[in-house]
């Protein structure tokens, strides 16, 4: 196959140039953000549930690092994408 002859890696029609659209990248940011603020909603609700059934509130006992290691990633994760996918605000020119 000689150069001139392959395929063309970047096309017209790929996902990139629709991310190009304001209204695809807009709705791509909600879901993400939706997404981001379900993990923080379940890590917090998994530690606040957890602590209500076994009535204890400290995760560092050696008998409760399990439930430590289950929430504290869902709520961190949670944080830093909200904070990733916040709404920008337009600085005026």
């Amino acid at each position: 196959m000689a150069f001139s002859e392959r395929k063309a890696i970047y096309t017209a029609n790929s996902l990139g140039a629709m991310m190009v659209e304001t209204e695809g990248a807009e709705f791509q940011r909600k879901a993400t953000f939706s997404f981001y603020a379900l993990l923080l909603v379940a890590g917090i609700s998994l530690y606040w549930i957890w602590g209500m059934m076994y009535d204890t509130w400290y995760p560092f006992d050696k008998g409760n690092i399990g439930i430590y290691v289950i929430y504290a990633p869902l709520m961190l994760f949670g944080i830093v994408g909200l904070l990733l996918y916040r709404k920008k605000k337009h600085l005026p020119q």
